[in-house]
């Protein structure tokens, strides 16, 4: 049952335990190689691991999701592009993720390659990987068994993309998902 709770959004699990529910984005940025820009995380979640960038919607300001993923990519990777580059091309809703919180997170895909060295941030270090290379990354574990297989599904290589749709629930220290759309 959700409940808002000074302004913020939360959600009861089955033990009636509020978590709150945060809005974020992931930005997938590709090189002149095809390559993937991700970041090798220094803080939570998913401290240690590598995860494509992007952050939490600034939701007292009312910025879109759209907004977040441009911001995003300047505030992380220096980078200054026009919004008409973001292309949606998935949503994840996650339930209990690390039993914290659940995530409502819009995946952008940055059309045309991009071209950034590798360097340090505040929140890591941002690198290329071959597609590859990505598989033997250290990942989330819902990345690398759900979110990274979709979104290669759905890039249909000319250019164009496809978009998907998927809820996973990560309540009860296990994983089970639905893919809601683009799952053929």
């Amino acid at each position: 049952m959700g409940r808002s709770v000074g302004g913020l959004l939360l959600w009861v699990d089955m033990e009636g335990t509020l978590l709150p529910y945060k809005i974020a984005t992931l930005v997938d940025l590709r090189d002149a190689r095809g390559r993937v820009l991700l970041l090798r995380r220094l803080k939570s979640p998913n401290m240690g691991l590598c995860s494509p960038v992007g952050g939490k919607l600034e939701m007292g300001t009312g910025e879109s999701p759209a907004q977040c993923a441009q911001r995003e990519t300047h505030e992380e990777v220096g980078l200054r592009l026009p919004i008409e580059r973001f292309a949606l091309l998935g949503v994840i809703s996650e339930r209990a993720y690390e039993g914290r919180g659940h995530w409502l997170i819009f995946y952008y895909r940055v059309t045309g390659a991009v071209e950034v060295a590798a360097h340090d941030t505040p929140d890591g270090r941002l690198e290329w990987f071959d597609w590859e290379e990505v598989e033997g990354l250290p990942l989330p574990e819902t990345d690398r068994r759900i979110i990274w297989p979709l979104v290669k599904k759905h890039d249909r290589g000319d250019g164009g993309l496809g978009f998907f749709s998927v809820h996973i629930d990560c309540s009860g220290g296990g994983m089970e998902w639905q893919v809601e759309q683009g799952g053929e």
